[in-house]
This record gives structure tokens, C-alpha cells and sequence, in this order.
């Protein structure tokens, strides 16, 4: 793990917890929950692999030329399609290996975050079988070669994995890692 000294794991691990927390309470209540309201009497919160700081990362980021940014037709999980924005790509180190994402912003949207979709070996296996996301949080503007955190005990399932209900953007091909990430949320069927 690539990590500077001041990484605390004890209050990132807290942290994390607090954050599952809230989303299993958002899912089991929240009017908005994708959970179907007729099964959420059940629901007994989120699966998840056990906080792993192993799998917190420092990517460093390599912009795109706004001149030549790509305009990516991500198919949905409905068969549909929606556009995207190829923003960046973020490099890290992972089990020893060299890996890539690239994060992605909706066409037209201003937001600072980055979108990243992905798939991993778990796909399919322990993990939802059309991919998983990150938000990839910037403070301000990124730049070419600045370092970031990616932290894929965050990776969450889309809402699609709860309900027909939702398009979900499927994760492009250049996102399908060959490796493993054992993090963030578990199928939850």
C-alpha cells in the first residue's frame, strides 16, 4: 500500500463502518431505498467484505485533453444507453502490479467527482455480476500527475443489483481488471 504516514487506519476503519451504517439504515427505510418497498420488512443490511486498508490505493491521475475527450456510450443494464465523458485515467499499484481506471463524468454534468466503473475477478462470482462503482471525490480541480486516493472498500453495487426498476451504466471494457479486489460491497443477493 502506497500510503503517506499520516493515514490513520484505526479512524479511516471507524469511519468506513459509520458509512455502512447509514447506507444500511437509508436501504431499509429511505423512501428512496432501491430496495422494493415490499421487501425491505426483511432487509437485514448490506454485505460486505471485512475493511481492508491493503485495497486503499494512491492513483496517480493523467488527465485527458479536453480537446480530445472521448464520448463514451456506456450501455445499461435496461439495454439502453448513456453518455459519458472520459475524464481521466488513474494508475496504481495493486498486489504488485501496474493497474489503470478511467473515470468517467455524465455528459453535461459539472460535477467535481469522477465516476469510475468497474470489474473485477469477484464479478459475477461474490461481487454483482454487471460491475460495480466508485466516486472518486476531488478537492477542486485535478491535475495531470496529482496523486488521489482510490479506496475500494467504498465500491458499492449500482441500484440496478436491487431492482429492474433502474438503467445502470455497465462498466466499460478498458475498466474490467485482471485482479482481484476483495472490498467494498458483496452481492447481496
Amino acid at each position: 500500500m502506497s500510503e503517506s504516514a499520516e493515514f490513520d487506519v484505526e479512524s479511516w476503519e471507524r469511519e468506513l463502518e459509520r458509512n455502512r451504517e447509514e447506507k444500511d439504515e437509508f436501504f431499509g427505510s429511505h423512501p428512496h431505498s432501491p430496495i422494493p418497498t415490499e421487501e425491505r420488512e426483511d432487509f437485514e443490511g448490506l454485505v460486505y467484505f471485512e475493511p481492508d486498508p491493503e485495497y486503499r490505493v494512491t492513483a496517480t491521475v493523467h488527465l485527458t485533453d479536453e480537446d480530445d475527450e472521448d464520448v463514451y456510450r456506456m450501455e445499461t443494464s435496461t439495454g439502453g444507453e448513456q453518455r459519458y465523458l472520459k475524464v481521466a485515467e488513474l494508475e496504481f499499484e495493486l498486489d504488485g502490479e501496474t493497474h489503470t481506471l478511467a473515470g468517467y463524468r455524465q455528459e453535461g454534468e459539472e460535477r467535481e467527482s469522477l465516476f469510475v466503473p468497474f470489474r473485477d475477478k469477484t464479478t459475477g462470482q461474490q461481487t454483482y455480476g454487471a460491475g460495480r462503482y466508485m466516486e472518486l471525490e476531488a478537492e477542486g480541480d485535478l491535475a495531470d500527475g496529482q496523486e488521489v486516493p482510490i479506496d475500494f472498500n467504498l465500491a458499492y453495487n449500482p441500484f440496478c443489483a436491487f431492482s429492474d426498476a433502474y438503467a445502470c451504466p455497465l462498466p466499460p471494457e478498458e475498466n474490467w481488471l485482471e485482479t482481484t479486489i476483495e472490498a467494498g460491497e458483496k452481492d447481496w443477493d
